[in-house]
């Protein structure tokens, strides 16, 4: 299972119906929590997802409204009795905050910190890449290794079946059968998290290929002078990110709290967007990873 569950999108400050951020993205049984503000325990019981599913928890940077609600999901995770690793990754600059709010936080998991300080990658198949904000900021960017998709007729055809079609993965070649010859080409999924950031090439990077990019928006298009005083994007900005970078499904979020109809902000972007599918995250909102292109064979 592949899905991105939003568990705050306000920025700043909170609203009567916007938590502070959250998002659990849930990918093939690893749990991977990003930018934790005040409240994502309490939105984590409420979306009906358990602390013991988190197995990395990543922090674009240190303002509050992305990482103040890390003591107590750790706490409640000691509390669950989680015996797996817990593994945090965050800016080196931001190795005071972080270590503040680990101290205050219940003690019994196996912790591990992660610091970086330039791009690349930080984990298996996750990479980060340097934003343009008013503190130092990474994205994040999931990658799926290429592989290849089977085709049943193709394999019927070559008379393979059974544990012989994993043979035949695994090794490439079964006697005169090639793997290519029965298979095509299929492209890893993507997925990249662009939080609190001026339009920059490292935001162009991680969106690069996205199959669902969630990404900032934090201003209407009207305010860009807000945006560019903050070092934030607006809606259009975004959606134009998603457009130049080929991504699939932009989703917004991180929204001012001086927006309570945040459709005008979906138009804006999907003006910029071209081809992009986009969509408001809403708090509590499940988003599955778009399916995959078909693809023909040829």
């Amino acid at each position: 299972m592949r899905e991105l569950v939003v568990l705050g999108t306000a920025s700043q400050v909170p609203t009567r119906t916007r938590n502070h951020n959250g998002y659990l993205l849930l990918w093939d049984g690893q749990g991977y929590l990003f930018d934790p503000g005040e409240g994502t325990q309490r939105q984590m019981t409420h979306a009906g997802v358990s602390a013991t599913q988190v197995d990395r928890i990543c922090l674009t940077h240190v303002h509050g409204d992305h990482c103040y609600g890390l003591p107590g999901v750790l706490s409640r995770m000691a509390l669950d009795g989680v015996t797996h690793p817990v593994h945090v990754h965050y800016p080196a600059s931001g190795e005071d905050v972080v270590r503040a709010l680990v101290s205050v936080a219940s003690p019994g998991l196996d912790l591990r910190l992660h610091p970086h300080d330039e791009a690349g990658e930080v984990a298996p198949g996750l990479d980060v890449r340097p934003l343009r904000h008013r503190i130092e900021t990474f994205g994040y960017r999931l990658v799926e290794p290429d592989g290849r998709t089977m085709l049943p007729e193709r394999l019927a055809a070559a008379g393979i079946a059974g544990p012989d079609v994993g043979r035949l993965r695994r090794e490439g070649r079964l006697g005169a059968v090639r793997l290519e010859d029965v298979s095509v080409p299929r492209r890893g999924q993507r997925f990249a998290f662009v939080m609190d950031t001026a339009p920059c090439a490292g935001a162009e990077e991680l969106a690069a290929g996205a199959d669902l990019l969630v990404v900032e928006s934090t201003f209407a298009d009207e305010d860009a002078d807000l945006a560019r005083e903050y070092l934030h994007l607006t809606a259009g900005q975004a959606g134009a990110l998603g457009a130049a970078a080929g991504v699939r499904t932009v989703l917004l979020t991180h929204f001012s709290s001086r927006y309570a109809d945040l459709e005008p902000l979906r138009r804006q972007a999907q003006e910029s967007a071209g081809d992009a599918s986009v969509l408001l995250a809403h708090d509590l909102d499940r988003v599955p990873l778009p399916r995959r292109r078909a693809r023909a064979a040829g």
